[in-house]
């Protein structure tokens, strides 16, 4: 009779003990934003990456002063354990400043056109090439052309990112194939060079590398980003007369270089098994400080470490920081990373990757396996109430990260934090993408923003 009686009035007590747990939450996470807004590390490290250690392509010197100094820093952070995961990665050389120049045009004589070769280019030789330029919109028009119009012509790809577009993700991956792989098909054409619109938003003098991609490295042409004021300029003098270009640049492939992802761990006091992730990428390009893309995400990560010291929050789950080399030309900490991960049969029931720049953050996309995805969101989406006060939420999709895409087959969630993505693709593989173009009250939101998650991850898993 009296276990009758019990049980109406334990259930008359869950919604008290429910609304309890939210109101520790609630303010667990109001201490983590005032940590980070206040004594967050973040700021000062990404100061200290960016102009003591500076630009940091893979296997270039300043990714190994990069890696030296991860590993430096880790140590001081309270990890239980620190370490270097090595990983070959490509290297290669953009060589002499980049020369690309209209010449002997009627309307305009000779002009200069601001550029720098895309990452992977091809070497003109010393003596430069030039041709007559021929402007397409698409690859698909480029190959409708046929090889008869294109060989030793230079080809401009001229087709905007979509300002229609309200993501300007998405409108970066609707016109990032042609410089990924337009200048390739474009040198199987028989072209002699090729010129590519740069992938950013503004109209501007500022030119923007990134990644290019040919399987036969040997054969590469050159190819460079102008600006997109000179592609309106270079696209209006088309319409009036036929322009030849010169283009001079001597880039070079070395051979695969040593490197590493620096990796610090603390393990977890309860479910030592259960891995949550947090990293951004530590290698940059090599015109710019690499600030937004990923310095900011790297600190961002390692600041969640350092918000949990200093609340004495003692994981119940295993927290690793990574910052992965190779993001931007390979993936190849990211790979190192995975297979090691699966040959110890690791189990990562979350992972955080921070890699769309330190602007204000407005949540999180996420990722996984179909066949747990619908069981993961569904319990990540009941925190939407606590992280709603502070402008995130959780979305049902828009992936992860590059660098932990590949955790998928560990069966757990993979988040991807997402700022606010109108001003990215302003410093986006430019030289601009400078420490001083990072505001410091955002960049600690983020960091505040992934260590919130964090801990609602480690607290009540997944």
């Amino acid at each position: 009779m009296k276990k009758i009686i019990l049980l109406p009035f334990l259930l008359l007590l869950l919604p008290c003990y429910i609304f309890a747990q939210d109101d520790e939450d609630a303010f667990k996470i109001r201490e983590i934003y005032d940590i980070s807004l206040t004594k967050g590390l973040a700021y000062n490290t990404l100061d200290h990456l960016c102009n003591k250690v500076g630009g940091r392509l893979s296997g270039s010197p300043g990714a190994a002063a990069a890696v030296d100094y991860g590993k430096a820093k880790f140590e001081t952070m309270g990890f239980d354990s620190v370490w270097l995961q090595p990983c070959m990665v490509p290297h290669w050389e953009r060589g002499d400043k980049e020369i690309v120049k209209i010449v002997a045009s009627n309307m305009l004589g000779t002009q200069a056109l601001n550029a720098v070769a895309l990452g992977g280019s091809g070497s003109s030789g010393k003596l430069g090439v030039a041709g007559e330029v021929i402007e397409v919109k698409s690859l698909d028009e480029l190959k409708s052309l046929g090889a008869a119009k294109v060989r030793g012509k230079i080809v401009f790809y001229n087709r905007p990112m979509d300002p229609l577009q309200v993501s300007t993700f998405s409108a970066y991956g609707g016109a990032v194939d042609q410089r990924v792989y337009g200048p390739a098909t474009a040198m199987e054409l028989g072209a002699v060079a090729t010129l590519v619109r740069s992938m950013t938003t503004r109209l501007d003098d500022v030119p923007h590398s990134g990644v290019t991609v040919f399987e036969d490295k040997s054969k590469a042409i050159p190819a460079v980003a102008i600006s997109t004021k000179d592609a309106e300029l270079l696209s209006a003098l088309l319409e009036k007369e036929a322009v030849r270009v010169y283009v001079r640049t001597t880039c070079e492939w070395m051979p695969d270089k040593l490197s590493y992802n620096v990796v610090g761990e603390i393990k977890g006091s309860s479910f030592p098994d259960e891995i949550i992730l947090v990293g951004g990428h530590l290698d940059s390009w090599d015109l710019n400080q690499g600030a937004h893309d990923d310095g900011a995400g790297c600190v961002q990560a390692l600041d969640v470490v350092h918000t949990f010291n200093t609340l004495d929050i003692r994981p119940q789950r295993t927290l690793r920081c990574v910052w992965f080399m190779n993001e931007e030309n390979g993936q190849a900490g990211a790979k190192a990373y995975a297979k090691w991960s699966n040959e110890k049969d690791e189990k990562h029931i979350a992972a955080i990757e921070s890699d769309r720049g330190g602007f204000t953050p407005r949540g999180f996309t996420t990722e996984a396996h179909e066949s747990v995805y619908k069981t993961h969101i569904k319990k990540a989406k009941e925190w939407d109430k606590l992280l709603s006060p502070y402008g995130l939420t959780i979305k049902p999709s828009g992936g992860s990260g590059a660098d932990v895409t590949r955790l998928k087959p560990q069966m757990g969630l993979l988040f991807g934090l997402q700022p606010d993505s109108q001003r990215y693709f302003d410093y986006h593989h430019a030289p601009n993408d400078n420490f001083e173009a990072v505001n410091k009250r955002e960049l600690e939101l983020g960091a505040a923003a992934m260590s919130s998650l964090v801990y609602l991850l480690d607290k009540y898993g997944m």
